[in-house]
């Protein structure tokens, strides 16, 4: 008799998040740039050039893989440990109250439908973990640090989780959970993300930066802006779930 062949388990809808804007309503590297300030472990001309950097990656100037390689050298040497420890005690201080409320609602609404929710972010697992262990989210993609003996090299592992890094890395995730993208959702504000909201059946621009914006706007994709933490809703008058 011919051998049985394995069924194939069905296909899952995945509900992938961008981070910063998305969903907490700041920027993680900024706030962690004036935490390390407040404590003396930056100069203001390293916070000046910080947020210079920013401005030029928000108006498409900044070559964020270099950059990231650079930045990312301040590091080396230290422990991953010590580095894990004191990226809890920011999170808990200065990111956890800046949760969207919606953006949770909508992270529990994925969950409840059984989606695979996962992060996908260009910061580093010390930034988002600790947001997924409060969010209950199991599935995180983020910018590797590599590490050698439990200390920082101060190179980062390629591709960084930025633009087409984000799809290398998606895809791992997609093999793994057999995730079909045709019927998968991707949240996030940046134009940055255009290749990955591109690659979704349901991308939906969130709290978008302009020109991501005029892109939803023309290709008539969903628009959602989430009312920033301790500031009274309004109701919501974009489209809703497919």
């Amino acid at each position: 008799m011919p051998a049985r062949r394995r069924k194939r388990a069905p296909h899952r809808v995945g509900a992938f998040f961008d981070m910063d804007k998305t969903l907490i309503a700041e920027n993680s590297g900024a706030l962690y740039m004036k935490y390390r300030y407040e404590r003396g472990e930056l100069t203001r001309w390293e916070v000046l050039a910080g947020l210079g950097a920013y401005l030029r990656y928000k108006v498409g100037l900044l070559d964020i893989n270099a950059w990231t390689r650079e930045a990312m050298r301040q590091f080396k040497g230290q422990s991953e440990r010590s580095l894990t420890r004191e990226a809890n005690a920011w999170f808990r201080e200065r990111v956890i109250d800046t949760v969207y409320p919606e953006a949770e609602e909508l992270v529990r609404h994925h969950q409840k439908e059984g989606h695979v929710v996962a992060i996908v972010s260009g910061a580093t697992k010390f930034v988002v973990r600790p947001l997924a262990a409060r969010l209950g989210i199991k599935h995180i993609l983020y910018t590797r640090l590599e590490v050698e003996t439990g200390r920082f090299t101060g190179r980062v592992v390629e591709p960084i989780c930025f633009e087409e890094g984000k799809i290398y890395w998606l895809q791992h995730l997609v093999e793994q959970q057999n995730i079909d993208l045709a019927r998968s959702f991707f949240y996030t504000d940046s134009i940055t993300d255009l290749p990955l909201l591109e690659l979704v059946g349901h991308p939906v621009a969130t709290n978008p930066d302009p020109r991501l914006y005029r892109v939803a706007s023309s290709r008539r994709w969903p628009v959602r802006f989430f009312t920033p933490p301790d500031t009274p809703r309004i109701p919501a008058t974009t489209e809703p779930l497919a």
